[in-house]
């Protein structure tokens, strides 16, 4: 019984760390529907929207590594462009 616990702690650790801070965007003209099951596919594999934004078609999220690829597969005519969310400077720092 002990050694379940240790494997699903191990488990959890290893979900918990394979999750990847991104921003996804997607072109102009994209459907709402396509974003919200975007959005839906990343918390159903354990991930979190931590922004979404409104001027642009896209949000931020944390989601594993395997859901990310998924996604960039998942639509040919409105494919999402997902980038590492990292910070930026104005003078290269």
């Amino acid at each position: 019984m002990k050694l379940l616990f240790v494997l699903l702690g191990l488990l959890s650790l290893a979900l918990a760390q394979s999750l990847k801070s991104v921003i996804i965007t997607f072109p102009k003209g994209t459907p709402t529907n396509v974003i919200d099951e975007a959005k839906a596919s990343i918390k159903d594999s354990g991930g979190v929207i931590t922004h979404e934004y409104h001027l642009i078609n896209g949000f931020a999220a944390e989601a594993p590594v395997k859901c990310l690829d998924t996604l960039s597969a998942q639509s040919s005519e409105y494919n999402p462009t997902i980038e590492e969310d990292q910070i930026v400077s104005a003078n290269g720092n």
